[in-house]
C-alpha cells in the first residue's frame, strides 16, 4: 500500500506538472492577448501594461515565474497589505511572534478584474461550483443507481422499459432545455420553487436536478449491465443454493462487484459537474467558477485560465485517486501491491 501512496502521488505531481506545461505554452500561442481589445490601447499604454505584468518577458521564464510564485511558500512578518500580486491560497498564522505567517500558491492578479487575484476569485465562487456539483452528483446517484437496479432485477419487466425510457429521456434532454423548462413548470406555473438565485435549499434543488439528472441516466444504464452481468457470475448460483434469501443475495453479494464500474465512472463524473456547470450556472442566475472559466478564456486570461484548468486537474486526479482505493472495499481481491 505504501508503495500505491508513494507512486500515486508521483503521478499527481507529474499530471499537474504535465498540464500546466501544455495549457502555458498553448494559450499563450493563441492570438491575442489580455489586454487586446475591439478598440486597440495605445501601444506605450500596452507596453507598460506587459512590462507591469512581465508579459513581454520570453515565455519559458513566464512560466518558471509563475510556477515559482505557486510553489515556492514565503514567511512574512509584520502585517501585509493586500495586494493583487501577492495574494496567497494558503495563509497560517505561526507562532513566532511579529505576526509571522506562511503563505502558499500564489495563483497571480486576474487580467480582467484588475481589482481582485485568481486567488480571491477562487476562493469566493469555487464553493458555489463545488455545492452545485455536490448536490447534481447526488441527484444523479439517488435516482441513476436504484433505477439500475430495479431495471436488472426485473429484466424485460414493466419496471425494466420503465427505467430505461427515464434514462433515455435523461440522456436526449441536456441541461441548456431541461434547466428552463423545470424554471417554467416548477417556479413559474407551480410556483414550488424560486426561478433563480442562490442562498437557500430551495434555489439548490431545480439547478441540481437540472445538472444531474443527464448524468443520473448513465450511472442507470451502468449499473443494469454491470449487476445483470454480476447476477449470471457463479457464486451467485452459488449463494443462491445455499439458500439465502434473494435481498441477501443481491445486497451481500452481487451489488459490491456490481458498483465496481459504476465508481470508476464516478470520479471522472464528478470532475465534469464540477467543471461544467456554466451552462446552469447561467440559466439559474449563479455566481459559480463555470462563468469564469468561460471569460477568462475569451479574454485571454492567463493567470485565471492557469488557476482554473489546474484546480479542475486536481480534482480528476483526485477523484480517481479516491476511487481505486474505493475498489479494494468493494473486491478485496484487488491489491495495489
Amino acid at each position: 500500500m505504501a508503495q500505491y501512496f508513494t507512486r500515486s502521488l508521483l503521478g499527481l505531481v507529474f499530471v499537474l506538472f504535465l498540464v500546466s506545461v501544455i495549457t502555458f505554452f498553448l494559450m499563450h500561442q493563441v492570438p491575442g492577448g489580455p489586454f487586446a481589445r475591439e478598440k486597440k490601447l495605445p501601444q506605450a499604454v500596452l507596453d507598460n501594461l506587459n512590462a507591469k505584468y512581465s508579459l513581454d518577458d520570453p515565455v519559458w521564464k513566464q512560466y518558471v515565474d509563475y510556477i515559482s510564485d505557486l510553489l515556492i511558500p514565503t514567511v512574512t512578518t509584520g502585517e501585509k497589505k493586500f495586494s493583487v500580486t501577492e495574494d496567497h491560497l494558503i495563509n497560517i498564522k505561526l507562532p513566532f511572534g511579529d505576526k509571522t505567517t506562511f503563505r502558499w500558491m500564489n495563483f497571480g492578479p486576474s487580467y480582467t478584474d484588475r481589482t481582485r487575484s485568481v486567488n480571491g476569485i477562487i476562493g469566493t465562487h469555487l464553493p458555489v461550483s463545488f455545492k452545485l456539483g455536490v448536490a447534481a452528483m447526488l441527484v444523479a446517484m439517488v435516482i441513476g443507481i436504484p433505477l439500475g437496479t430495479v431495471a436488472a432485477l426485473r429484466k424485460n419487466s414493466a419496471a425494466d422499459y420503465f427505467s430505461m425510457s427515464v434514462a433515455i429521456l435523461g440522456v436526449s434532454i441536456p441541461a441548456i432545455v431541461l434547466g428552463p423548462l423545470l424554471q417554467y413548470v416548477v417556479g413559474v406555473e407551480l410556483k414550488w420553487l424560486p426561478t433563480s438565485g442562490w442562498g437557500s435549499f430551495e434555489q439548490l434543488i431545480m439547478p441540481a436536478v437540472s445538472l444531474g439528472f443527464a448524468q443520473s441516466a448513465l450511472l442507470a444504464r451502468l449499473t443494469r449491465a454491470s449487476l445483470l452481468q454480476v447476477l449470471n457470475e457463479d457464486y451467485i448460483r452459488t449463494a443462491r443454493a445455499k439458500g439465502l434469501r434473494s435481498r441477501q443475495v443481491v445486497i451481500i453479494h452481487a451489488m459490491k462487484n456490481a458498483m465496481i464500474p459504476v465508481v470508476t465512472v464516478l470520479g471522472p463524473l464528478f470532475a465534469a459537474l464540477l467543471t461544467g456547470t456554466f451552462v446552469t450556472e447561467r440559466v439559474f442566475g449563479i455566481a459559480g467558477m463555470g462563468q469564469y472559466f468561460i471569460i477568462s478564456i475569451n479574454q485571454r486570461d492567463y493567470a485565471m485560465i492557469m488557476g482554473t484548468t489546474l484546480l479542475f486537474a486536481f480534482f480528476i486526479v483526485v477523484a480517481n485517486f479516491i476511487v481505486d482505493l474505493t475498489y479494494v472495499w468493494l473486491d478485496p481481491r484487488i491489491r495495489f501491491d
